[in-house]
This record gives structure tokens, sequence and C-alpha cells, in this order.
């Protein structure tokens, strides 16, 4: 997990027996992590059928959105987005709820909102939560690791962070999606923390995205870089009102 057998990180077979390894040890609950920039490179190495036969608790961010949403697409198991080891070196109250909402009694029926949330795109949807960061989820489109489903739609939660990509790589990212065949079957978009300060540039974005998508669209600091890290199940069945400004879970 620390080596650093290429300089920038250890082999794709290290990192991959690391995590099988985690995966088939009955010991092990759950799986927290943190990212990196390479984390598909060990995709085709993941025992996927070991991981649908030992569930276990999988959660992450940021880079993790790789991981993440590719054990979802080949085991069908709730992941889970929004936490990694970092942020328990200053735990904040709503971080702690968070994760003991989510993982120490039932997940709960609605998010728990800790910031103002803004409706960009009216409407009212309902899909399967899929997303994380946009750098990562954009890579995925296309990958035959991270297959759909046809028959069911899906409700994107996306997040990035202004010291990473300015708004037009963000822009950039979109246009992957929009040019995959998943946005046939999205439904609405909940974007998340992106700056301190609100950023037009971004905003204008995501009114595109929306209209032209023809999907209500919202956003918020509740999740990703920020200071909040809420926690989002990939795989879960929600529905989305931005007349009330509300995420519920359905399932």
């Amino acid at each position: 997990m620390y080596k650093n057998t290429y300089g920038y990180a250890a082999s794709e077979q290290e990192r991959a027996d690391d995590f099988n390894n985690m995966v088939l040890d009955p010991q092990v609950k759950m799986i927290l992590f943190g990212g990196g920039n390479v984390g598909n490179e060990f995709l085709p190495d993941i025992n996927f059928q070991a991981v649908k036969d030992n569930p276990k608790i999988i959660c992450s961010y940021s880079n993790g959105t790789t991981i993440l949403n590719t054990v979802y697409a080949q085991t069908g198991l709730t992941v889970y987005y929004g936490q990694f080891p970092g942020v328990f070196q200053n735990l904040s109250h709503y971080d702690f709820k968070q994760f003991q909402a989510n993982f120490t009694g039932e997940t709960p029926f609605t998010f728990e909102k800790n910031s103002e949330w803004s409706t960009i795109n009216e409407g009212i949807c309902e899909g399967t939560l899929v997303g994380g960061y946009t750098t990562r989820f954009a890579c995925l489109n296309g990958n035959k690791y991270f297959s759909f489903d046809k028959e069911k739609e899906y409700i994107l939660f996306l997040e990035n962070y202004e010291a990473f990509n300015e708004p037009s790589k963000i822009s950039a990212h979109f246009a992957q999606i929009e040019q995959s065949e998943m946005i046939e079957h999205v439904t609405g978009l909940l974007f998340g923390h992106y700056s301190e300060n609100k950023n037009e540039e971004l905003t204008d974005i995501l009114k595109r995205f929306g209209k032209k998508n023809r999907i209500p669209v919202m956003s918020c600091d509740d999740f990703g870089h920020g200071k909040n890290h809420g926690i989002l199940p990939i795989g879960i069945r929600a529905r989305m009102d931005t007349y009330k400004k509300t995420l519920e879970f359905i399932n």
C-alpha cells in the first residue's frame, strides 16, 4: 500500500494484492481508503467475484471514485462515497454523524444537509446514485469495468475542487459524460463543494448541462473536497427534489 515501486505508486499487482487480501480477510469489516491518480491501473487485477462473495463496507472519495464505481458496476454491491482516513485527523461533528449514521446503524432515509442547497435547474427525479470526483468519473465512461444497466435511470452526484481544476476542465469532464451512452439514462445532477465562494462560471456550466440534457440540477457544499464530508451510497435508488431541496434514499 505504501510502496513506491514505480516511483509514484506501488505496482498494479502489489496494490491489487493488498485490496484483494483485505477483501478475503474475515476480520476486515470495512475498507476505508484514500486515493491516487492511478487507481485505474489495477482494475484488471481486482478479484470482483471475491468482493461479491465477501461483502464489506467499502468507502472512499476523490480518486477513489474509480474503485468505488467499478466495484458497484461489477458486483451490484452498495459502496460509499464521501470519507477517507484523513477525515479523522480533524473530525467535525457533521462528518462524525455521517459516519455513524451510515455505518453503525440503518442508512438514513434522507441525506442530512449542513449547507445551503442551490437550485440551478428545477425538477424532481429518481434514479440510482452513481458518481464522485468528476475527473475520475468522466474517465470511467467507456471503460469496460464500468458497465451501466441500460434498464436503469441514474442520478449523478459529482464534485471537484478549484485548487485542482478550473471550470473549463470541469466543462470538459461534463462533455465526456455527455458524449457517452450513459447520458441517455441520467435523470438529475447534484454537484458538491467546489470553492469557498460561489463560482459563477461553474454555475453557468451546471446550468447549461441541466438545460441541454433536460434534467434537474442542484449544488451544495456537503460533500467533496471542502469542510463537509457527507456520505452518498453508490447503488442506492434516490429521489431528488429541487423544490424541497432534498435527496431521499428510496431503498
